[in-house]
């Protein structure tokens, strides 16, 4: 492990006109120190760009920045923090901007270090299948890189073009592929990271078999940019795997669903997705992507299911189904017979975009369930939700295979109302055994609801962390604990 201070020392860069002539503030000083320290062209303070850097994709009241700091290296990452440390200022991390708990959001008086230009792929080790990048290189950029040397990075969002490896970390994101490859803390085997204190801790193992001492990594994973920034990571690929199958399933109830990801498990090695989803998430996606119903019949259940291989495993997929149809695991099924036909299956699924912005204001549930409440738990909630907010649409679906649960409630009138429904179900995923936050992490909206599913040690402990890494709490103050 190797660790590096940023001195006090102007480092050297090109120091072209910058966006203004900096906020007219008594922060001042800390803007002419970042510009002396970086280079005019990594700040601004245009309005037009504060306001493009003011929220996330989240409800999150909008802030517009003091000002946006826009680094071109982990270097000048670790400077920033230097210098506003030392003025006694407050950074909120900024990568795609595609969360929805808020946390990329600023606060009032925060300065925006936005993670954008930190976008290189510094090297691939085709042999060894490992990939070192920058923070800010989209999800999306580092599949097609990687894809075109026959690798494959298997992490996949519904943002993937938008939303930024290190920010996929620092939530620890899941996605519809967890079932097979794991989290994004899978995914990773080193880091460096930017600490609050102008520190570069590197990190950048690159083997998968290491036990020298305490993996240190693991506590910035899933830390929402806490307790430092990352800025570089090493990533682990599999070999290309170039053959997909898609089927959509119906079910008659919930029981069946289990049972059929049972099997598929057994039958399929290369199962990688099983996305569940209620019959009023169906309707509601077919409604209003316009997309035909799945069968001729309406079920309560359906199951979304893809293989991943390198060579075609369609006719495996098909005798799976047709054994669990013959054994009334299911009630009806289709494989896609094109590339064209898995995208329409698919597209029932990937209308959340749609049906978020038609709920509006909404409230949007990311938990985590022990399969076995997972029935009962929607059962009830509907069943709440429908009599308490009759006047919403409350649609369910989830990545049943790692026990993640979504629900899409909206609109409602106002925030008070909001606030109402968030409380009504955290308390009762709390009561099943469940968490709060399966994958879109905790940011400021679910920071108050954190105790239903961490015990005191755990905040306490939480709280030393911070405290040893961040005592003047430099970085993401309010995300995931109070302010």
């Amino acid at each position: 492990m190797r660790v590096a201070k940023v001195t006090n020392e102007k480092l050297e860069f090109n120091n072209a006109a910058g966006q203004g002539d900096g906020p007219a503030s008594t922060d001042d000083a800390l803007y002419r120190t970042l510009v002396e320290r970086l280079g005019a062209d990594r700040l601004s303070s245009d309005a037009s760009v504060r306001d493009a850097h003011a929220s996330d994709w989240s409800d999150a009241p909008r802030v517009a920045p003091a000002w946006i700091v826009m680094p071109r290296s982990p270097q000048e990452v670790a400077a920033a923090l230097d210098c506003v440390r030392s003025f006694g200022g407050h950074v909120v991390v900024q990568g795609g901007m595609t969360g929805l708990a808020g946390g990329a959001t600023p606060r009032e008086g925060e300065i925006a270090l936005s993670l954008a230009r930190l976008d290189a792929i510094e090297a691939f080790d085709e042999a060894g299948g490992t990939v070192t990048v920058q923070a800010g290189v989209p999800l999306a950029t580092l599949q097609q890189y990687v894809e075109a040397a026959g690798w494959f990075f298997p992490l996949d969002l519904g943002a993937r073009g938008s939303c930024q490896i290190g920010g996929n970390a620092a939530t620890n994101a899941g996605g519809n592929r967890v079932v097979r490859f794991g989290t994004m803390r899978e995914q990773v085997l080193g880091l460096e990271v930017a600490l609050p204190d102008g520190t570069l801790l590197s990190m950048m193992n690159r083997v998968q078999k290491n036990t020298t001492g305490i993996d240190l990594k693991q506590l910035f994973i899933g830390a929402e940019g806490t307790l430092g920034i990352i800025v570089r990571l090493v990533l682990k690929l599999v070999p290309a795997l170039e053959r997909s199958s898609t089927a959509l399933c119906a079910m008659r109830d919930f029981e069946q669903a289990t049972r059929l990801l049972k099997r598929l498990r057994a039958g399929l090695p290369g199962l990688s997705s099983f996305e569940l989803m209620w019959q009023d998430f169906t309707d509601a996606a077919a409604q209003l992507t316009g997309a035909r119903a799945p069968f001729d019949t309406r079920y309560p259940l359906y199951a979304l299911i893809e293989t991943l291989n390198a060579d075609d495993d369609s006719a495996v997929l098909e005798r799976v189904l047709t054994r669990a149809l013959e054994d009334e695991i299911v009630a009806d099924a289709v494989v896609a017979q094109s590339l064209e036909h898995a995208r329409q299956l698919w597209q029932y699924r990937e209308a959340v975009g749609e049906l978020l912005a038609a709920l509006k204001p909404h409230a949007a549930f990311d938990v985590g369930l022990p399969m076995e409440k997972m029935a009962s738990f929607v059962a009830n909630m509907r069943a709440t939700l429908a009599a308490r907010y009759p006047d919403s649409t409350h649609l369910f679906f989830g990545h049943l295979g790692d026990g993640n649960l979504h629900l899409l409630s909206g609109p409602y009138r106002d925030a008070a109302t909001l606030h109402d429904v968030e409380t009504c179900v955290y308390r009762a995923v709390a009561r099943a055994g469940g968490c709060i936050s399966g994958e879109h992490g905790i940011g400021v909206l679910k920071t108050p609801y954190l105790p239903l599913s961490r015990s005191a040690g755990e905040l306490a402990t939480m709280r030393a962390l911070k405290a040893l890494f961040d005592p003047q709490r430099v970085l993401n103050v309010g995300r995931i604990l109070d302010a």
